[in-house]
């Protein structure tokens, strides 16, 4: 993991905070752990873990007024200059705009302001402390700081509501910690906070200028084509080096075992659109695009490619023939990543602790096994869907900009996969109650429905759709939740409905950016828990200039039927690449649900051992044989929600991982100074005992 960590105290010299920290217990400085110092007194900052040189960047103007870039960002030393001047005076959305992704924080005297991104890959977090405010862009630094417990609440609502930013709040698993919602910055001032938006807000009194789709989409391929060329012209960095031959093994063979990535760029090729369209565009532009002369695979110029192919569950063969054909680009080495029943999802239930919980710790070790043979620059089309893809709510978004013609298409896709003459009907009149259904009426349903329990969703795609235009709607993992919890989140949306305004977002909208968040959230956790030494992974579709030229695409366009992959073929052939193989972007019709089930079946027995004495039974949210009992129904092939199985599993490891921990995040304290230091008392005695 690396963060950022900082405070900002009300006065120098008070609470104890000095020049390279605050006093400890027994006198000692405190200061992180593996921590290098960007600025000392009044208000440190430091940045903490393996951090590459080039990542770190710091310009001073005049006086105390500095900016430090840490990440991967495209701004020369000139403009990081002007963007500082320009700050000064209190502007920050310049400080979001430049191509990569990164996190800025300018000092201008005594205040300081630290940008969090759009989607929520890179978060700022904060809490009071010493009388002003500590703040970081992890969670659990600040919680080791200030010896946080677990908030119940939290993480009651990521298993009841995780879509819902109503139900999230600002809040972390840690009690007292608060996250910086996307879009926003966090400014201090002699310890004082305050949360700033850097968007604009659009109207609902006055509808949006049309957008020019060829425009739209010519923004986007601008947007991606920068993206791509900031984190080529980064310095290339280079692995530790190889300890030497193993008998048997290949060099390919000894870095993948060793853990070690191969030195240079490469890029995920999996066969969809997302992936394969990164991949060729970091082929197609000038420069050195592969790995370095006389590493790796002594291919020079090539950039790895690397396809993964699931032996123990079929049915993407049309995805790897359609890899191997991009794949001949003379321009790629292409490497195809096998993995059998030890790459299962639950196959792996050890592992590293993560910032934060997230579904991705039950599929980390397949990830782990892919990149393991990646590049130590490794781009992935992480967050495509949701930037790209249109939810289904945005229908209701069209009707209030009375733009039904443009309903037809997606509507008829629906009635086609159905089967049925209804289905038209139906969408449009769950389209138009959204459109007329103020944001808190929204809430106070979810509310409802969580109180009573009424948690069943319609299947298949049109149900699916018809579920989703709602404003919110419960999460997969609900149903298993106790009532105490739903209740607690219930109370909790309906305290959320009566601070609301009356309404003045657009559902879709509003839906597709929790859905990013929550996507944004849970690769953050990914990257942290599938981790490769020495290896930076790079989701361009989630850096600032990406999503703000995605937010423009027109919505008349992006709900069309396969709209995604039509973006992407013409942001291709606005690069020049025109020859994809057949079939390309086509959607896949093998789920990652036969996996899940199949990972689920080989890993019945750690799993039941898992929740023989769950600590979410003792935190009062499940009812353990409740839990043991989907397990075992999902195994046999029941049709129950696999995805909310995963947040239940992860949620269990990630606390068995938080509470077995040693140490801390900083020096100067004693050992009982990190989060959770009590554990988790049980909350129910029926609960505790696991009955």
């Amino acid at each position: 993991m690396r963060w950022l960590v900082g405070w900002s105290s009300t006065a120098a010299g008070v609470g104890g905070i000095g020049s390279a920290g605050a006093t400890g217990y027994e006198g000692e400085t405190l200061h992180p752990v593996g921590s290098q110092l960007l600025w000392g007194d009044p208000d440190p900052l430091w940045a903490v873990g393996d951090w590459r040189p080039d990542e770190v960047r710091m310009v001073k103007a005049d006086g105390d007024n500095r900016i430090a870039v840490l990440g991967i960002c495209g701004a020369s030393d000139e403009e990081l200059r002007r963007g500082l001047f320009t700050a000064r005076g209190g502007a920050l959305r310049h400080l979001t705009a430049w191509p990569g992704s990164y996190t800025a924080v300018v000092k201008v005297g005594r205040r300081i302001t630290v940008c969090g991104d759009l989607a929520g890959a890179r978060p700022v977090f904060h809490t009071p402390w010493a009388g002003g405010t500590a703040y970081a862009t992890a969670a659990l630094p600040l919680a080791d700081l200030i010896e946080a417990s677990l908030d119940f609440a939290h993480l009651a609502a990521l298993l009841a509501a995780p879509d819902v930013p109503a139900a999230l709040r600002d809040t972390t698993p840690y009690e007292g910690v608060r996250r910086v919602p996307p879009g926003h910055a966090l400014v201090l001032r002699a310890g004082a906070r305050e949360i700033a938006g850097y968007e604009p807000v659009a109207s609902l009194a006055v509808a949006a200028p049309p957008a020019d789709p060829d425009r739209a989409v010519d923004a986007v391929r601008d947007a991606l084509v920068e993206a791509v060329r900031t984190r080529l012209s980064a310095p290339r960095h280079v692995p530790d080096l190889d300890p030497g031959p193993v008998p048997g093994m290949g060099p390919a063979e000894r870095r993948a075992r060793r853990g070690m990535p191969v030195p240079g760029i490469g890029a995920d090729l999996s066969g969809g659109p997302a992936s394969g369209t990164l991949a060729l565009l970091a082929a197609g532009l000038p420069g050195r695009p592969g790995t370095l002369l006389g590493h790796g695979t002594g291919a020079g110029e090539r950039l790895l490619a690397v396809t993964f192919n699931d032996l123990a569950v079929g049915g993407r063969e049309a995805e790897l023939e359609r890899a191997g054909a991009l794949a001949a680009n003379p321009r790629l080495h292409h490497v195809v990543v096998t993995g059998a029943e030890e790459t299962l999802p639950y196959a792996e239930l050890d592992g590293p602790l993560t910032d934060e919980p997230g579904p991705s710790l039950v599929t980390a070790a397949r990830h782990r096994a892919r990149l393991a043979a990646g590049s130590a620059d490794h781009f992935t089309g992480h967050g495509a869907r949701q930037v790209l893809d249109a939810h289904p709510a945005r229908l209701a978004d069209l009707l209030m900009d009375r733009k039904r013609r443009h309903l037809v298409r997606p509507v008829a896709a629906l009635a086609k996969a159905d089967g049925s003459v209804m289905v038209p009907a139906r969408v449009y009149g769950a389209a138009r109650r959204l459109a007329r259904t103020p944001y808190r009426a929204g809430l106070e349903v979810l509310a409802e429905r969580l109180m009573r329990r009424h948690l069943d969703e319609p299947g298949g795609a049109v149900g699916a759709s018809l579920a989703a235009l709602t404003w919110a709607r419960p999460g997969p993992a609900a149903r298993w939740l106790t009532g105490e919890a739903l209740a607690e989140v219930s109370v909790l949306l309906q305290t959320e409905a009566d601070r609301s305004a009356t309404g003045a977002q657009r559902p879709g909208e509003y839906r597709a950016r929790a859905a990013l968040a929550r996507h944004a959230a849970d690769l953050r956790v990914l990257e942290q828990a599938a981790e490769i030494r020495s290896q930076r992974l790079h989701a361009p579709f989630l850096d600032n200039q990406v999503v703000r030229a995605c937010r423009a695409l027109p919505e008349a366009l992006r709900v069309q039927p396969g709209a995604r992959s039509s973006i992407l073929r013409r942001v291709l052939e606005g690069a020049g690449v025109t020859d994809l193989p057949p079939g390309w972007g086509a959607p896949s019709h093998a789920s990652s649900a036969a996996a899940a089930r199949t990972g689920l079946r080989v890993a019945a027995d750690p799993l039941q051992d898992l929740f023989s004495t769950p600590l979410l039974a003792d935190a009062g949210l499940v009812e353990a044989r409740v839990v043991r009992k989907a397990l075992r129904d999902a195994a046999a092939g029941d049709p129950l929600p696999l995805d909310g199985l995963a947040d239940l599993v992860s949620l269990e490891l990630w606390l068995h991982r938080l509470l077995s921990r040693r140490g801390t995040c900083w020096t100067g304290t004693p050992a009982r100074a990190r989060a959770v230091p009590s554990g988790i008392q049980p909350r129910r005695d029926a609960l505790a005992s696991g009955a």
